[in-house]
C-alpha cells in the first residue's frame, strides 16, 4: 500500500497513525466538554471572551495544562441539557431580576406586571415557574414597604379617643381592622389601641371612623338585655349601622350579616363572624351558645365581660329556682359578707390580706347581688362554685380557728345557753335581723317570744330616757 510521500505503508504504520488519531479526538472532546462546563462564576471570561480581552491573563480553568485550541471550521460543543441538569448554569449567588433595582413604585409595579406575565408563560410545576413566583413574592413586598411611612413615625396617637401605640412585635401575624388586610409586622408599621385593642396599620389610622369602645364602656356601661332586638334592614336604610356603606341580603354590593347582640346589620367589613357569649340569652335563658356579632358588639362584649351589672333579683328573679349553682353561690357570697367585718377589726387578717383572695372579684365583697358576664360563665361550668368554697374554707379556718381575736367575737345562744361558741356564717345559726344576735335555727324558730338581746336593748334605752324624780333634783 503505497503511502503519501509514494512509499509503502505498513500495518505497524497504520496502527500507530490510528492512535495519534484516537488522542487528538479525546483531547478535542474534553476540551469541548470543559468549555461547556466551566465554572458558573467565570462564565464571562469563556472561550469567547478571550479575543476580546486578549491584554488580560486568562484564569487558569484548571489544574492541568492548558486547552487545546479546536482546529478551524469546528462548531464549538454545548450541552444545554446537561447544563441545567447539573445546575451549574445559574449563577446562585445573583440577585433576583427586578428584585432591588426599581427605585420607585411606578417601576416595581411595572416590574410586577412583567413578573407576572413570565409566571403565566413558563410552564405549570416547573422549576423556573417557581423561582418567577418566589421573586414576585420579593417585589411586591419591596413596593409594600416603599408605600408605608417611615419608622420615625410617633410611638402614641390619640384619636377618636383611641389611644393608639406602636407596636414592636414582627413575628405575631395580625389583621388590620380597617382594611381587612395581614399586618406584616417584618416592613409594615402597625398600631394598636390600649383600650379597645383595635388593630390598624399606619397608613390606616387618619381612615378610622370608629370611636373607641372603651369610652361607651366609661360612660354607659350596661348590656342590651334584649334577645336579637332586630328591627329590619329598611330601618337602617339598607346601610351598615356602622360605617354606613351600602348592604344587602342578597349581597350585592355587600352582604349584610346580622349581630345577634344588636339585632343589627353591618357589612363584612365591620362584622367577620366574630362568636361571643350574649348576655341577654344567659339572663333569660341561661343559654351560654357563642353567636355571631359585629366587631364592634365582640370588643364591647370583651371589655364588659368582668364588669358586675348584672342584678339578677331584678332582671329574672325565677333564675334561681331553676339553676341550683346560682343559690350556693348567693349562699357563699352572703357568709363572706358576714366574715368581712371580723377581717376588718383584726390585724392579723389584715396582715395576711385575706381578703385579697378575692381580688378578681372585688363586687363579692361589697354586695351580693350584682353579678358579671365571667360570674355566670364560670358558675355554669363549675368553676366558681368550687373556688369560692375554697376562699369561704379559708376565712372560716381563720375565723373559728387560728385567731384568738375572731374567735372572742362569737356569739352564745341566749334561749338555750348550750353548745359551742356561734358564729353568723355558720349553716344551723339564725342572725336576728334587728340586733344581729346569733341563736341556734331550731331554737330562734321555736321560742315565740322576742330576741332576748333585743329586749334587753330596749329596756337600757327606756331606763336612759327615763326623766328624773323630784328626789333626784333635790
Amino acid at each position: 500500500m503505497a503511502g503519501p510521500l509514494g512509499g509503502h505503508r505498513t500495518w505497524e504504520n497504520m496502527e500507530a497513525e490510528h492512535g495519534r488519531w484516537g488522542a487528538m479526538e479525546y483531547d478535542e472532546k474534553l476540551a469541548r466538554f470543559r468549555q461547556a462546563h466551566l465554572n458558573p462564576f467565570n462564565k464571562q471570561l469563556g472561550p469567547r471572551q478571550h479575543e476580546q480581552g486578549a491584554g488580560e491573563e486568562a484564569p487558569d480553568i484548571t489544574s492541568e495544562e492548558a486547552l487545546p485550541e479546536l482546529p478551524p471550521g469546528e462548531p464549538e460543543f454545548y450541552c444545554p441539557e446537561r447544563t441545567m441538569d447539573l445546575g451549574l448554569s445559574e449563577d446562585h449567588f445573583a440577585r433576583p431580576v427586578g428584585l432591588f433595582l426599581a427605585s420607585d413604585i411606578q417601576q416595581l409595579r411595572q416590574a410586577i406586571q412583567e413578573c407576572k406575565q413570565v409566571i403565566l408563560e413558563l410552564p405549570e410545576h416547573s422549576e423556573k415557574q417557581k423561582d418567577a413566583v418566589v421573586r414576585l413574592i420579593h417585589l411586591r413586598l419591596k413596593l409594600q414597604e416603599l408605600k408605608d411611612p417611615s419608622e420615625d413615625e410617633p410611638s402614641i396617637r390619640v384619636l377618636l379617643e383611641h389611644r393608639f401605640c406602636k407596636e414592636k412585635s414582627k413575628s405575631v401575624k395580625q389583621t388590620c381592622d380597617k382594611c381587612n388586610a395581614i399586618i406584616w409586622g417584618l416592613i409594615q408599621t402597625w398600631y394598636t389601641c390600649t383600650g379597645c385593642y383595635y388593630r390598624c396599620h399606619s397608613k390606616c389610622l387618619n381612615l378610622i371612623s370608629k370611636p373607641c369602645v372603651r369610652s361607651k364602656v366609661s360612660h354607659q356601661a350596661e348590656y342590651e338585655l334584649s334577645i336579637c332586638p332586630e328591627a329590619g334592614l329598611d330601618s337602617q336604610d339598607y346601610r351598615c349601622a356602622e360605617c354606613r356603606a351600602p348592604i344587602s341580603l342578597r349581597g350585592v354590593p355587600s352582604e349584610a350579616r346580622q349581630c345577634d347582640y344588636t339585632g343589627q346589620y353591618y357589612c363584612s367589613h365591620c362584622h367577620w363572624n366574630d362568636l361571643a357569649v350574649i348576655p341577654a340569652r344567659v339572663v333569660h335563658n341561661w343559654d351560654f351558645e357563642p353567636r355571631k356579632v359585629s366587631r364592634g358588639s365582640m370588643r364591647y362584649l370583651a371589655l364588659m365581660v368582668s364588669r358586675p351589672v348584672l342584678r339578677l333579683r331584678e332582671i329574672n328573679p325565677l333564675l334561681f329556682n331553676y339553676v341550683e349553682e346560682l343559690v350556693e353561690i348567693r349562699k357563699l357570697r352572703q357568709d363572706i359578707l358576714l366574715m368581712k367585718p371580723y377581717f376588718i377589726t383584726c390585724r392579723e387578717a389584715m396582715a395576711a390580706r385575706l381578703l385579697l383572695q378575692l381580688q378578681d372579684r372585688q363586687h363579692f365583697v361589697e354586695n351580693d347581688e350584682m353579678y358579671s358576664v365571667q360570674d355566670l360563665l364560670d358558675a355554669h361550668t363549675g368553676r366558681l362554685g368550687c373556688s369560692l368554697a375554697e376562699t369561704h374554707t379559708l376565712f372560716a379556718k381563720h375565723i373559728k380557728l387560728d385567731c384568738e381575736r375572731c374567735q372572742a367575737k362569737g356569739f352564745v345562744c341566749e334561749l338555750c345557753r348550750e353548745g359551742d361558741v356561734l358564729f353568723p356564717f355558720d349553716s344551723h345559726t339564725s342572725v336576728c335581723t334587728d340586733c344581729s344576735a346569733v341563736f341556734h335555727r331550731d331554737c330562734y324558730y321555736d321560742n315565740s317570744t322576742t330576741c332576748p338581746r333585743c329586749a334587753r336593748l330596749t329596756l337600757r334605752k327606756q331606763s336612759l330616757f327615763q326623766e328624773p324624780g323630784p328626789d333626784a333634783d333635790a
